[in-house]
């Protein structure tokens, strides 16, 4: 595990147009003076927002069925106080869409593991193997250019992505490269042609492994196997986890480089966190403009809002159902524990009961033996 503030790959890169570049290339308004976010962003009224939502009646009806929780945040964005929530997928997808903005992902999962890739294309994620059942916000697989392979997720709750079904996931993916290369090579195949395949878990709140005392500023942590003895082998599996909820609390994260700009748009939440970014870094004002273009398209918002809170109630339900199931199977279990410390008190109180009446058929001859000898 490592502090991406050591790491000099990530300071002062920002993207512009997929290609690494300084501060002084970054975009810029035509005029040349810093953008406004409030220009971008303008302050409107719910009765405003509402009555451009109700041209929409389909729309307006799922505005209507929204929790109050997600109608305040809905509102919010509509009135120019709140961003939208990038870190659930539907919105995510929207602005990091590699077939329209792909110097974006590429740009982000650079910042991540260190190197700089390219995305190449998304993949289908339809033939894993494993089952989505956690509180999963956003789940995308990517071919990068080399032929590597990189799952982005971001879930909600710790403890429904333990380590160890990180290692599944990663070797979900490892399988599924080696069958779609075995595939196109046929004979030609040998395991050189494998790539290696990274598993990235963002985390809006993290394990508590994250938060000991001597990690409290540290977000980004990198593991991949190595040999205790040192040999160098090229082993492809290899993971990160990024603590967003440490990220926004970390002396580290007014740092200025590529991997926190990303993360600060990731974690903003009022329209200061963007003018803070847009100031922090300029480059980022095109996707902050391309995010205030849906203010004017509501029934859009509405639909991702929809999307996100139905991805959600789903895997809420399949996770609800895990930990059902995973409560009966300890309870069948302890109920299997107590039978068995039954059966072997009742087995030690029938070997007491014989034991006893041996005794008891010993002391009856005795005093048998005992009266005879009295006659």
């Amino acid at each position: 595990m490592y502090n991406q503030n050591n790491n000099h790959h990530l300071n002062n890169q920002p993207i512009s147009n997929g290609k690494i570049t300084n501060h002084n290339h970054a975009s810029q308004p035509t005029n040349g003076s810093p953008i406004n976010i409030h220009q971008l962003f303008p302050t409107r009224t719910e009765k405003e927002c509402l009555a451009e939502l109700r041209k929409h009646p389909r729309s307006y009806f799922a505005y209507q069925n929204m929790s109050p929780e997600w109608k305040n945040r809905f509102l919010g964005f509509m009135e120019g106080t709140k961003t939208l929530p990038l870190t659930y997928d539907p919105f995510f997808k929207k602005l990091f869409n590699p077939d329209i903005y792909p110097e974006r992902l590429s740009s982000l999962i650079s910042s991540i593991i260190g190197t700089r890739v390219t995305v190449q294309c998304i993949l289908s994620n339809e033939d894993s193997m494993l089952p989505s059942t956690s509180l999963l916000l956003l789940d995308i697989l990517v071919q990068l250019e080399d032929g590597s392979i990189a799952n982005v997720e971001i879930q909600k709750i710790p403890y429904a992505f333990p380590g160890e079904r990180m290692s599944c996931y990663s070797s979900d993916l490892m399988l599924r490269q080696y069958t779609r290369v075995k595939s196109l090579k046929g004979n030609a195949f040998t395991y050189k042609d494998l790539k290696t395949v990274y598993t990235i878990v963002m985390f809006e709140n993290s394990p508590k492994e994250c938060k000991t005392a001597d990690l409290a500023d540290i977000y980004l942590h990198h593991g991949k196997a190595a040999f205790d003895t040192g040999i160098d082998l090229h082993l492809l599996q290899e993971y990160y986890v990024v603590a967003l909820d440490v990220f926004r609390k970390s002396k580290y994260s007014k740092d200025i480089n590529e991997l926190n700009a990303w993360l600060s748009l990731l974690t903003a939440t009022t329209m200061d966190d963007l003018a803070a970014l847009i100031s922090d870094y300029p480059w980022m004002e095109t996707i902050c403009m391309d995010m205030s273009e849906y203010l004017y398209h509501p029934e859009e918002v509405v639909t991702m809002f929809s999307e996100a809170l139905r991805k959600l109630d789903e895997n809420t339900v399949n996770y609800m159902i895990d930990e059902l199931k995973k409560e009966r199977d300890e309870a069948v279990t302890a109920l299997s524990e107590k039978d068995a410390v039954v059966s072997k008190m009742s087995a030690t109180l029938a070997e007491k009961d014989a034991t006893v009446s041996e005794m008891s058929a010993e002391i009856a001859s005795l005093k048998a033996q005992l009266a005879a000898l009295k006659k």
